[in-house]
């Protein structure tokens, strides 16, 4: 494992359905430390899995996955609990408590799991606010806020305890286009002021070209490429080809209806 890796996945293999279902098969990954990760591949090929046993949330059934040196699968169930403390999470749907305010929503990991007073939330809560861009008012409630803005509160909840690792479950997922370039400039702050290891689950494929200090593609359950977006745009491998083909003729359809429009 090189110093420089936060993250370190060794011939990681993982079955579901007593084996029927191989997921992973031989993932060998190192995830740089204070680096943008994305992970891309086509729907079911393992990406969410990956995540998964970065969190320690499933145990590989071969291979060992590392954080900062520290082997996943030497932990208790308690100690796990403890280690995830370094991680943040940011959803796919954002996952906001529909019953609590834009503030609560940002309090609820601190009130959780820390000693800290009312009066020290409060102050970190905003600060972490408004580095996002909210300046308030933050008595809000998710459903009477934009898209955009759930997505911010739901960055200022994963980052509120100053994680060492962020993880990005298919950040830009169903969004509209404002909303996406919303998204990314948002990771792209995190990514420039914060400098943590992230790692992004996703099928947006421009987002990671611009953000990505490494992009890894997964095929069928292996690592079929990983380097830098510059490189895999070159990539002459079929699935890689075929992914970003797939990509150029939405593009042009969505240019074609933009066209359209204007005439």
């Amino acid at each position: 494992m090189s110093p420089e890796s936060a993250i370190v996945l060794e011939n990681l293999h993982k079955s579901f359905r007593g084996g029927r279902d191989e997921i992973l098969r031989g993932l060998d990954l190192e995830f740089p430390r204070g680096k943008l990760t994305y992970i891309l591949g086509p729907s079911g090929t393992g990406k969410s899995v990956t995540l998964k046993h970065i969190l320690g949330l499933l145990d590989p059934d071969q291979g060992k996955v590392s954080v900062f040196g520290v082997d996943l699968a030497s932990l208790s169930v308690r100690e796990k609990i403890l280690f995830r403390e370094k991680f943040g999470m940011v959803f796919q749907n954002s996952a906001l408590f529909d019953d609590m305010t834009v503030f609560e929503n940002v309090a609820f990991p601190l009130r959780e799991h820390t000693r800290m007073s009312e009066v020290e939330i409060e102050t970190e809560v905003v600060s972490v606010l408004k580095s996002l861009g909210m300046s308030g008012p933050y008595d809000k409630f998710p459903n009477e806020i934009s898209g955009g803005m759930r997505k911010r509160v739901g960055i200022a909840r994963a980052i509120v305890r100053k994680p060492e690792i962020l993880l990005y479950d298919e950040p830009t997922t169903g969004l509209d286009p404002y909303t996406r370039i919303t998204v990314d400039e948002l990771i792209e702050k995190i990514k420039t002021d914060l400098k943590l290891t992230s790692v992004v689950i996703s099928h947006d494929i421009p987002s990671a070209l611009r953000l990505a200090d490494q992009i890894v593609f997964l095929d069928q359950g292996k690592v079929v490429f990983c380097g830098l977006p510059s490189e895999f745009v070159k990539s002459e491998h079929p699935s890689i080809r075929r992914f970003l083909d797939a990509d150029l003729v939405s593009f042009r359809a969505l240019s074609m209806a933009e066209k359209g429009a204007q005439t």
